[in-house]
């Protein structure tokens, strides 16, 4: 069981991209210190895993990819949760929609947390701007924890667009809507910002869309 543990544990860590498991690092710091961390490479990190949290490794990893928006990895290596995925809160890299059984959108959510109702309305750019102006110096935080984006996409934006942290935040939502396509809705965007340290202005604005 624990040499199981331990290869799903490493082929977890190999599916990440660089960018993906750098944050993943830094979510685990709050678990384990940041000295053991850093310079762990993926074999060092499932070893330290393994080592701090005996037959618990595979569901605090799952609990830090849930936060990097990889269902899909969840799914795929079929990683304990606490509790279940909500069914519409993909937010994944790849953009597809993961099928799991969960509580749904619209209702509560376990612990009496009110879930945003469901609205598949398409976010449109003056939406997305309304959104980009409220966003704050934490955006590339946003992008990459919460919106899957790599952090060199992210700089990229920066250097094409010179001195505007509202057009960053613009583009940036701009790459989330085109790999999420459809997907792209006032649900969907709220579902990966709710737990995402920004102006609560932006989450009340996306409920003020849901009549819309």
């Amino acid at each position: 069981m624990a040499r199981d543990e331990r290869v799903t544990l490493l082929e977890v860590h190999q599916a990440l991209p660089d960018e993906q498991f750098q944050s993943l690092k830094f979510l685990l710091e709050g678990q384990v210190p940041a000295g053991l961390l850093l310079p762990a490479s993926r074999p060092e990190l499932c070893r330290i895993l393994l080592q701090r949290f005996p037959g618990n490794s595979l569901r605090v990893t799952a609990g830090i990819l849930r936060q990097l928006g990889r269902l899909d990895l969840i799914q795929r290596f079929q990683l304990p949760l606490e509790e279940q995925i909500p069914e519409e809160t993909p937010c994944e890299a790849n953009g597809d929609t993961p099928k799991v059984r969960g509580y749904p959108i619209s209702g509560h959510h376990p612990g009496g947390i009110p879930a945003a109702p469901m609205n598949n309305r398409r976010l449109t750019e003056k939406d997305l701007m309304q959104v980009a102006q409220r966003l704050g110096k934490e955006w590339q935080e946003v992008g990459i924890l919460h919106l899957g984006l790599e952090r060199s996409r992210l700089e990229q934006i920066q250097e094409e667009n010179p001195g505007n942290p509202v057009l960053w935040n613009f583009e940036m939502l701009r790459e989330w809507q085109r790999r999420e396509r459809h997907e792209a809705t006032v649900s969907q965007l709220q579902s990966c910002l709710e737990h995402a340290r920004l102006d609560p202005g932006i989450l009340d604005f996306l409920r003020s869309l849901q009549g819309n």
